[in-house]
């Protein structure tokens, strides 16, 4: 109990008081904090910077601050895994369709299944390339539809807008915003839209930042998952992305624009708030 309630209130009274009340050096206390931190980085893959894992400690009763994180992260060598290189050729040659940028970077809605983003990108294997093409919902940025095949084709984007439109069988029209590359200006693609009820938003040529929020996952998912292994084969490298959305981001990652809270957690959430529980 004396313990408790020292660690409830060391910040009142700081970290050498506490000490010299347990009985115990300061630098024993941060090799301790450390050790914390550094699980809490272990569990998140090695991906958290500071702010996360300041996060995951308050999830777990510690209580400490940002700043006291960051320092002994920075002296750990912890930090965030942030990289991301646009994949070559995506805005080569004239679009056969284009439309308007209706989304105009209002990344941020008030309903899920209002606005959907998709993109597509490379991932290398020692088979040659796989291409990841996925759909993630502005309301929470979760991974609604995602499809991984062996060619860059329309075929791969439609598939992942079909698992989109299967797992959340939206009841009002959605906006489904990409930019100009040839997988979305086809006419295969504008004839599933309007199959659909859906609504085509496009980014205006050569402004990547129109489609900030999927540019934002490829480049938590490249550095995160996908450039710290080899993969041998497309196969391996789909069963490994299944697991990266599946298990880890959308169930579990920490998203600032969600309160800290994964896409899953942040709709179950929103959902109790809204009946009232």
């Amino acid at each position: 109990m004396r313990y408790a309630f020292i660690v409830e209130h060391r910040d009142r009274f700081g970290v050498r008081a506490m000490c010299r009340c347990l009985a115990v050096q300061p630098s024993g206390f941060y090799a301790w904090q450390t050790e914390l931190i550094r699980r809490a980085w272990n569990d998140s893959g090695k991906v958290y910077g500071y702010r996360k894992l300041h996060d995951d400690l308050l999830d777990h009763g510690e209580t400490c601050c940002p700043n006291r994180v960051a320092r002994l992260t920075r002296l750990a060598g912890i930090k965030a895994q942030i990289d991301y290189k646009r994949r070559p050729g995506s805005y080569g040659g004239k679009p056969s369709l284009a439309v308007d940028n209706t989304l105009d970077r209002q990344f941020d809605v008030a309903a899920p299944d209002r606005a959907w983003v998709t993109d597509i990108t490379y991932i290398r294997t020692l088979e040659g390339f796989a291409y990841l093409a996925v759909v993630i919902d502005l309301y929470s940025r979760r991974v609604v539809g995602w499809s991984m095949q062996s060619r860059q084709t329309t075929d791969v984007v439609l598939q992942a807008l079909h698992m989109a439109v299967w797992r959340r069988k939206p009841k009002q029209r959605v906006l489904i915003h990409s930019d100009q590359g040839s997988q979305f200006t086809s006419m295969d693609w504008a004839a599933f839209i309007r199959a659909h009820n859906l609504e085509h938003s496009m980014s205006r040529r050569g402004s990547c930042h129109d489609n900030a929020v999927a540019e934002s996952f490829f480049s938590s998912l490249k550095p995160e998952r996908i450039r710290r292994r080899t993969y041998k084969t497309r196969e391996e490298a789909r069963q490994d992305v299944f697991d990266y959305i599946e298990m880890f981001y959308n169930p579990v990652r920490k998203h600032v624009r969600n309160g800290m809270l994964s896409p899953v957690e942040f709709e179950r959430q929103q959902i109790l708030k809204a009946e009232g529980v």
